[in-house]
């Protein structure tokens, strides 16, 4: 029966989205991918380099302290990557969640639903298989959110490797399930590995953060006055316990998103965005895998054995199969409940090969598992094993699911650019609007 005037038509699942979203996402996922490229650089450099008779030069540079040791900042550089640096990927992630629920496509609660639980479903189905593998194994447990995390630009990396091309739906469900897969692995790490608490420090958070919120909603983008401000936060954040990368989120969540009411001033969201996302993918998050991915195997007992260890298995499986499963399922569960169907020129099997995809964690898999374990540890290192053998199962696996389609790929994304009328608007997106 086709729908009457008076009912709206149900939104296909996985449809395109607005061609202001899918141009914005474009830009985006173009910068995240040659971060992803140097991202792999890294983490290979560092996996070579800790593996290589010179191991030892680069376990000395990553222990190499800098800062003022009188406000405790006397940090190593391998802390300073990853307390520091990745304030800044927070930062940018901060800015992406509050743009996208307050003026992105995901406003609406319709194509908002899909995303978030496919991202929930993400987190429980690795959780559980995890915890499942090491049940009874006392502290090993304490690692049951290191493979929650979803690595996007990692994930187009690959892509971009295995020449593989997704349509606007795929692209625009991978990134934004990875934007809510930051926000619930940053309310991980604020609530589950904060150990020392120090209630004063969080307290004085709110002043230069409450300033940076002041000033950019008046508009005010002097780096020279957000910067210490920001600096502050940050250093504030650190000394009171809970994970100083926080500090980057609540302040891309001070950053206004749309215009003042009377039209004035402009969307500081997006000029950060567009100054900070390169900082980020292009230096921040690869110096960070370059200090956390080098994890030596070479003169530590047989590979096998540490192959074996039930961390490794647990993050291995839980990367492969559990993040598949928990998204694959979340999204049978929105079609079931709500009705709704794929948009027609997708499948199950599209939707099988980004779920398999979106078990390539990295970066914040790789920051869980040293707040989890303790930098350096040999469970640490048991983790990361698991990441780095988990995340190349899932991209073998993904590229060959989605390179199945490709062809099919190639032929809408030909759609998606046709612009007959050279309006600088795809056809496809004017027609939809009509």
């Amino acid at each position: 029966m086709g729908t009457t005037p008076d009912q709206p038509r149900q939104r296909p699942l996985l449809g395109r989205g607005s061609w202001s979203e899918v141009s914005r996402i474009g830009d985006i996922l173009r910068t995240e991918t040659v971060g992803g490229v140097l991202l792999l650089v890294a983490a290979v450099t560092a996996l070579v380099w800790s593996n290589s008779p010179w191991r030892g030069a680069y376990h000395e540079l990553g222990a190499v302290r800098v800062g003022p040791h009188a406000l405790h900042l006397d940090l190593s550089l391998a802390q300073w990557a990853a307390d520091g640096l990745l304030a800044v990927f927070f930062f940018v992630a901060g800015l992406e969640l509050k743009r996208e629920f307050v003026a992105g496509d995901l406003r609406d609660p319709r194509r908002a639903v899909l995303p978030i639980l496919a991202a929930v479903g993400g987190m429980i189905g690795p959780a559980v298989i995890y915890v499942a593998v090491n049940w009874g194994s006392g502290e090993a447990l304490a690692g049951w959110a290191v493979p929650t995390a979803t690595d996007v630009a990692f994930a187009l990396a690959v892509l971009g490797v295995l020449s593989t091309h997704l349509p606007a739906a795929l692209r625009t469900f991978l990134l934004t399930l990875a934007v809510v897969d930051d926000l619930l692995g940053i309310t991980v790490i604020g609530v589950f590995y904060t150990d020392d608490l120090r209630v004063v420090p969080l307290a004085l958070v709110l002043v230069p953060l409450g300033l940076f919120g002041l000033l950019t909603h008046r508009q005010v983008r002097a780096w020279w006055v957000l910067l210490p401000l920001a600096g502050a936060t940050w250093v504030l954040m650190h000394a009171s316990g809970v994970h100083a990368t926080i500090a980057g989120v609540l302040l891309g969540f001070a950053v206004p998103v749309r215009r003042r009411p009377d039209g004035s001033g402009c969307e500081l969201a997006q000029h950060f965005e567009r100054r900070w996302r390169p900082v980020s993918a292009g230096v921040a998050v690869p110096v960070f895998a370059f200090f956390a991915a080098g994890v030596t195997v070479v003169g530590q007992g047989p590979l096998g054995a540490r192959l074996v260890n039930s961390v490794t298995i647990g993050v291995v499986v839980a990367l492969v199969v559990g993040k598949t499963v928990g998204v694959l399922g979340s999204t049978w569960l929105v079609q079931r409940f709500t009705r709704a169907r794929l948009a027609a020129e997708l499948s199950w099997w599209d939707m099988l090969g980004v779920s398999i995809l979106a078990g390539m964690g990295f970066t914040v898999s790789l920051l869980i598992g040293e707040l989890a374990f303790g930098a350096g540890t040999q469970r640490d290192a048991d983790a990361k094993i698991g990441i780095l053998v988990g995340s190349l199962i899932a991209a073998v696996l993904a590229g060959v699911a989605l390179r199945v389609r490709n062809a099919h790929y190639r032929r809408l994304i030909k759609i998606e650019e046709l612009d007959l009328d050279a309006d600088g608007i795809p056809d496809v997106y004017q027609e939809e609007g009509r």
